[in-house]
């Protein structure tokens, strides 16, 4: 069972947080502020953490700053009544991995909550099965079957980034802005040559499918 940190000085949020995620098989442990958080993580591993920003004494981004200097891995995510682009950036630079506004569906928050647990296992164990596909981080391989597909080292980093967030589209640009130089004279049409190689070595490959995602960019969808 995942246990997760909720860090939220607004006690009915906190326990209505908790219950929601208890109730969905998690176990959650409620702190008001950062320095109880602390004392928390002592004591006990967690999986995951949910933190607001405005909290006593400690502010989210000075908590989140300390546990990434203890934890690089652990997922954090911020739940704030904060929605200006100014505390995101400044989330998101102190080490966060997402970031809701409130008032918080719940449904919505289980379903980042999952999200982030499952990149979380993917980072940890640096290998992403997908039905016959098995890609290694570690030593940039791809398998299907058991079969060793010949990738090239920006061909595999381009494919595990999909396959990381499936549903998820990419522009093209992202991509480039990950995958290629800064100095690349290389245009974005790039990213579709590509795609196009890797969907002709993965041709036989019926676990997952690269989509087009017309005038924006590419997704990767796992059947």
């Amino acid at each position: 069972m995942f246990k997760i940190l909720v860090v939220e000085d607004d006690k009915a949020l906190n326990r209505s947080v908790c219950a929601y995620l208890d109730k969905n098989g998690f176990e959650a442990v409620g702190c008001v502020n950062a320095a109880d958080a602390y004392d928390a993580m002592y004591e006990n591993t967690f999986d995951m953490i949910i933190s607001d920003i405005m909290m006593p004494e400690i502010d989210g981004f000075e908590f989140a700053e300390n546990v990434r200097k203890l934890d690089n891995d652990i997922p954090i995510m911020f739940m704030t009544a904060r929605e200006d682009m100014s505390a995101k950036q400044k989330g998101f630079k102190a080490g966060i991995d997402d970031y809701m506004v409130k008032p918080i569906d719940m449904e919505e928050m289980l379903l980042r909550v999952g999200a982030l647990l499952r990149r979380a296992k993917i980072a940890a164990t640096k290998k992403l099965t997908i039905g016959s596909l098995v890609l290694d981080a570690e030593e940039h391989t791809a398998y299907v079957a058991d079969e060793e597909i010949n990738l090239t080292v920006r061909e595999f980093n381009i494919l595990y980034k999909l396959l990381s967030y499936p549903k998820k589209t990419f522009t093209r640009t992202q991509l480039m802005d990950e995958f290629w130089d800064a100095d690349s004279s290389s245009s974005t049409r790039t990213v579709d040559v590509y795609m196009t190689k890797l969907r002709d070595k993965f041709s036989e490959c019926n676990d997952f499918e690269i989509v087009t995602v017309h005038g924006l960019g590419y997704k990767a969808v796992v059947k």
